[in-house]
């Protein structure tokens, strides 16, 4: 097996996971378990209000440095999603990081997110289809490492993978909120990072499927549950 960590969607090979902890792929496989039919990862903020513009009843998820998108119907937070009802909703997602990665994986044969609320079956699904050549997708800002919460993810991942122990990596993940975890648990900031949002994104093994990027004939991106057996 060949299984390598990067920061760099670009250069992701085979099957890319392109991991975001905090928070866009924690909260998509929320939306997808509460009913939504359609969720859409784009790149470019015009491009989802579009969709808007298509349908009204299209569904606006989005942040940038984490604020809340003007115009949208949620911001990238999962605990304020978690119990909304997206039966039938198309809903279309895009973040600072999370869904540009998966717009920019161009070299990859195939594409699924990577959190903590399903990496069990992320694992499982690996290992299910034998696939050998894997990109662990730890993304950062140009010019930086990647986030910490996302590199110990694909250490997570990569372990789980090798069969190898993880009790350190958990160590290191619960002590997030007196690292990059800090920030939801700012009183000034809990409208844009509330504090609910940082105990739902280090939750292992919520979701039993994957979310698998699916490119459709008119170049628009769809996630497809992938439920683990």
């Amino acid at each position: 097996m060949n299984c390598k960590i990067i920061n760099k969607a670009e250069e992701a090979m085979g099957l890319a996971v392109i991991i975001d902890v905090f928070r866009a792929f924690t909260l998509e496989p929320y939306v997808i378990n509460n009913g939504a039919s359609k969720l859409i990862p784009v790149g470019d903020i015009e491009i989802a209000k579009s969709f808007k513009e298509k349908d009204n009843k299209c569904i606006l998820i989005g942040e940038r440095n984490g604020i809340k998108l003007e115009g949208f119907d949620y911001g990238n937070s999962p605990s304020k999603i978690a119990d909304v009802d997206f039966t039938g909703k198309t809903v279309v997602h895009t973040t600072s990081c999370g869904t540009q990665g998966i717009v920019r994986a161009v070299n990859a044969k195939e594409i699924i997110t990577g959190s903590l609320v399903n990496a069990g079956a992320i694992v499982e699904y690996i290992k299910n289809k034998n696939i050998k050549d894997i990109s662990l997708v730890a993304l950062s800002r140009p010019g930086e490492d990647p986030f910490e919460e996302d590199l110990l993810c694909a250490e997570y991942l990569k372990a789980k993978l090798e069969n190898k122990s993880t009790k350190l990596i958990e160590e290191q993940i619960k002590n997030l909120k007196n690292t990059r975890g800090k920030i939801f648990f700012d009183n000034n900031m809990q409208e844009h990072f509330p504090r609910e949002d940082f105990e739902l994104c280090i939750e292992f093994n919520k979701f039993d499927f994957i979310l698998k990027a699916n490119l459709k004939d008119d170049g628009i991106i769809e996630m497809k549950k992938i439920k683990m057996v």
